[in-house]
């Protein structure tokens, strides 16, 4: 495949089942003007796990508004991260287009509820 980044290194299955990924909602999100490269704050409903914050580099393909309502797919399970003012709580998962700095969210293409497990 040309122009593909090589694969890592091998990992464990149990590493990977450790990674606990759900579908959440994003409730709010808006402009995050303090944060070295444009990105965005988000808050996302994560079902029986609550509310969480993210700071999430999306301002390129995405608005505030395309994103407010829609689910999103995210490691909730990693330490929190201190980006800037924010504590970012979980990572929320995307695609880095054609080796881009641009991201594309990973979805459900069928109705999820907020703290479904991917797996």
């Amino acid at each position: 495949m040309s122009g593909a980044s090589p694969a890592s290194a091998e990992i464990d299955a149990a590493q990977f089942f450790g990674v606990d990924i759900r579908v959440g909602t994003v409730v709010s999100c808006e402009a995050f003007p303090e944060a070295r490269r444009p990105a965005y704050r988000m808050v996302i409903d994560s079902g029986p796990l609550g509310t969480r914050n993210s700071s999430a580099r999306l301002t390129d393909r995405y608005t505030p508004e395309q994103l407010t309502g829609s689910s999103v797919v995210a490691v909730v399970n990693l330490p929190p991260r201190q980006i800037g003012p924010v504590r970012s709580e979980v990572l929320v998962l995307g695609v880095y287009q054609g080796g881009s700095e641009r991201v594309v969210l990973l979805r459900p293409d069928h109705p999820c509820a907020p703290g479904d497990r991917v797996g």
